[in-house]
């Protein structure tokens, strides 16, 4: 009797540790020579031709050589790549900025708790809270000086989902996604498996736009994830629902393609070929298990994500974000 009592309390001791531990802000600052996959830069073109591709596809570049642009006035020549530009923590507990070292920053505000919870059909739900960064990272790590092509400013917080009251009420979010209701059937989420397969060769299909590959649906743009395999295709379908939700609302913008020669561009549906992921925390995706150490959105993240999450300090995220690039690069003739 002692001992099934003994081994009663040790078992409550250890959810009330898992329990108190989820609550704790967990992190690390990024080392940007050892924690980033700098393979996701490439492939390197000019005029649509490659110069390097270190084994990455690519999307399609505007096949011109020389090029202008009206203001500033610019003559030069095409240009693509991959420009490290975004990061995006996802975790459980509300103001925990993972990117900045798990630093607890809460200004007093109320915000829904993140969790894992099973479904009575076995099914699991889940719930986080993500951070939008600003992270021109070339630019402030100065690798390229006077480059035009280059985002400029420096690393910051630009978006919390936190105060945002869309990212927890499916209704709210219905405001900023109304087509969602179009999607929410069985045939259209039947069709997601044949973007699961296209995203984990290439890149996932646009005119699938409602889909996130092997990772679920785009919808609804909030934080709920309605069908939570594992912690990182959960954590990644939401980096991919962030991204569209900031292009819905004007607050990032497409920057590939002829229409991107001279500058960034609305695009509210999100073109979702023109990014790539890296994990940086809590296991820097910087080994090459599947052959390369960055994946697009939507792509299957049952080999490379294996042993990227475990307990207590590895159930919160944070990833780099690499969109595609293409500029005019060259010297401005007028202002």
């Amino acid at each position: 009797m002692r001992k099934i009592v003994a081994l009663t309390l040790l078992l409550l001791a250890g959810s009330f540790a898992r329990e108190s531990n989820a609550g704790v802000c967990q992190g690390a600052f990024a080392n940007p020579v050892t924690d980033i996959c700098w393979k996701c830069l490439f492939p390197l073109t000019i005029g649509g031709v490659p110069l390097d591709t270190e084994g990455q596809i690519d999307t399609p570049n505007p096949p011109q050589l020389p090029c202008t642009c009206p203001q500033p006035v610019r003559i030069g020549v095409t240009t693509g790549f991959w420009e490290p530009a975004r990061r995006v923590d996802v975790t459980r507990t509300p103001y925990c900025f993972v990117s900045l070292g798990g630093v607890s920053m809460n200004p007093g505000l109320p915000a829904p708790e993140g969790e894992i919870r099973e479904q009575e059909d076995l099914t699991k739900q889940s719930k986080y809270q993500l951070h939008w960064y600003a992270d021109p990272i070339l630019y402030w790590l100065q690798i390229a000086m006077d480059d035009p092509c280059l985002e400029e400013g420096q690393f910051d917080v630009g978006y919390i989902t936190e105060v945002d009251p869309t990212w927890d009420d499916d209704e709210l979010t219905i405001l900023l996604d109304p087509e969602s209701a179009l999607f929410g059937n069985p045939i259209a989420q039947a069709a997601c498996a044949g973007d699961c397969v296209m995203a984990t060769a290439a890149f996932g299909s646009n005119a699938m736009f409602w889909c996130a590959g092997c990772n679920g649906s785009v919808y609804p743009l909030n934080g709920h994830v309605q069908a939570h395999v594992s912690e990182i295709q959960a954590s990644l379908l939401l980096v991919q629902r962030l991204t569209m939700k900031m292009h819905r609302q004007m607050m990032t913008f497409a920057t590939w393609g002829e229409a991107g020669l001279c500058g960034p561009y609305p695009d509210p549906v999100m073109d979702k070929t023109q990014y790539k992921t890296t994990m940086l925390y809590p296991v820097p995706e910087t080994g090459t298990t599947d052959g390369k150490c960055c994946e697009t959105f939507g792509a299957s993240s049952a080999v490379w994500g294996a042993g990227k999450a475990y307990p207590y300090s590895g159930e919160d995220f944070s990833y780099e974000l690499f969109r595609k690039k293409n500029c005019c690069l060259g010297v401005d003739i007028l202002p």
